[in-house]
């Protein structure tokens, strides 16, 4: 059988209708070339700041793409096979890895991993062939190749793919040195920002948090002994953080609820917690009061507030404990806004400056509670369907979930949330063509001009994101 081609069609993800796809092809033109905005991701700063070529396409491609390891998993493959929880593989693994991949092609028929996969081979390393058990040598071949030369370090990719801002997600006790190289460094003029990441100090029940609150007085010259000293800790690290450039707070706990305590409550049920006496409701309740601390803080010193709730961490416990979190095995959840943000949105809710992003893995709260929180609190922004749901035809259920009661104005742009760094321009470019598809059946109804429509594309792509998060 001869080897079949990888050319990606000018009209993918278009509307099939030819009058409608006429539109949307001239929205999409004017957009396509606009820079990416990415407020919320997962690539290390380390790799610009030393921008050291990456060591094969394994460990750039598959490795630490999570969204195309646990697709083979569930098709019987080991994570180990794709070096995950192991860093670069050698040589002949790495060749084997993506070899197995490749084999597999057809487990990813259908989802956008095929498509974010597929413009990366063919956009960026110019690969004519679609993966196959015959053709994968040659791709793996052709793409080591090009990693090899000057114009594939990441900071050149950094600039190809046209990235005006960059931001990363960090523990609040990082020191943030990969980003103050960046900041210092004369010949870099990008921009890549940290996010500060709170989740495992507001969970008293972690096995960890004692060691973690410990490190967190250390690392902030604060002593951590009562409650009062725990938020202080807190707001110096934030401030630590805005020195060096960060525009927001990232949070994703099971659910949203953000009931406040009395200060002598959070105060005991914090010292229970330091002897390790916390019970699991009174743990629940402490994290709920700091969430909306966190709101606080956030009008307090600037930072956008961003919650990613709906989803149960580490589901397959024999997996978490092999290879660690963040491997694909979380798995979404029913989730509650409305009921849950009321006491943070009623006291912080028409704070001036304060912004609130929600997003959710529980795409029923789109129509229901986060569309129409977004059309009436100033703070509230409607955050993109990401992770699961930052597929095809989910972006369009957004669309029409969200626009009716939001507007396009009160939501946050797309978040690619990727720790594949080739996978940014094709998961951008796969947004801008789904929305492209959404305004341009509004015009085909009358229900928007098409001068009108220019001006939602270019907003959805760079006057969203630069408005909800501050840039």
């Amino acid at each position: 059988m001869e080897d079949q081609t990888l050319e990606p069609h000018p009209d993918r993800l278009l509307p099939a209708d030819p009058g409608v796809r006429a539109i949307a092809r001239r929205l999409h033109d004017a957009v396509a070339g606009l820079p990416i905005i990415s407020p919320h991701g997962h690539v290390p700063a380390r790799w610009l700041a030393d921008d050291v070529p990456f060591a094969d396409p394994t460990a750039l491609l598959i490795t630490p793409d999570h969204y195309v390891t646990r697709l083979l998993h569930a098709t019987g493959a080991e994570l180990s096979t794709f070096g995950v929880g192991e860093g670069p593989l050698d040589e002949a693994r790495s060749r084997a890895a993506f070899r197995a991949v490749c084999e597999r092609w057809g487990v990813f028929r259908g989802t956008p991993v095929r498509y974010w996969f597929e413009n990366q081979l063919a956009d960026i390393f110019g690969v004519g062939l679609r993966p196959a058990a015959a053709t994968a040598d040659r791709i793996y071949d052709a793409v080591a190749a090009a990693l090899a030369t000057e114009p594939f370090r990441p900071r050149a990719l950094y600039e190809r793919f046209g990235i005006e801002v960059l931001a990363t997600t960090d523990d609040p006790c990082d020191d943030l040195s990969a980003h103050a190289l960046l900041r210092d460094d004369p010949t870099w003029s990008g921009r890549v920002v940290p996010t500060f990441r709170p989740d495992r100090y507001l969970e008293a029940a972690l096995p960890t948090w004692n060691d973690d609150v410990d490190r967190l007085a250390e690392v902030s010259g604060t002593e951590t002994g009562d409650y009062a000293g725990f938020v202080a800790a807190l707001e110096a690290r934030r401030a630590f953080f805005v020195e060096h450039g960060a525009v927001s707070t990232d949070h994703a706990h099971t659910d949203t609820r953000t009931d406040p305590l009395e200060p002598h409550e959070a105060e005991r049920v914090f010292t229970a917690a330091r002897r390790g006496e916390v019970s699991a409701a009174d743990a629940t309740a402490l994290r709920r009061h700091l969430v909306a601390e966190m709101a606080r803080m956030s009008c307090d010193d600037g930072l956008v507030m961003t919650l990613h709730p709906a989803v149960r961490r580490n589901h397959h416990l024999p997996t978490y404990e092999r290879y660690g979190p963040d491997v694909g095995t979380d798995i979404p959840v029913a989730v509650e806004h409305t009921d849950g943000l009321r006491p943070l949105l009623n006291r912080y809710g028409t704070h001036p400056g304060f912004h609130l992003v929600l997003f959710t893995l529980d795409e029923t709260q789109f129509s229901r509670e986060i569309g129409p929180l977004a059309g009436f609190y100033p703070s509230v922004y409607a955050g993109a369907p990401w992770w699961f749901l930052d597929a095809p035809d989910a972006i369009r259920r957004y669309r029409a979930a969200v626009t009716e009661s939001a507007g396009f104005a009160k939501t946050s742009g797309f978040i690619d949330d990727t720790r594949a760094f080739c996978s940014i321009p094709a998961r951008h470019d796969l947004s801008r063509r789904i929305d492209a598809g959404y305004v341009a059946g509004l015009v085909a109804e009358h229900r928007l001009d098409e001068d009108e429509a220019y001006e939602v594309l270019h907003d959805l792509v760079v006057t969203n994101p630069r408005k909800a998060f501050k840039l």
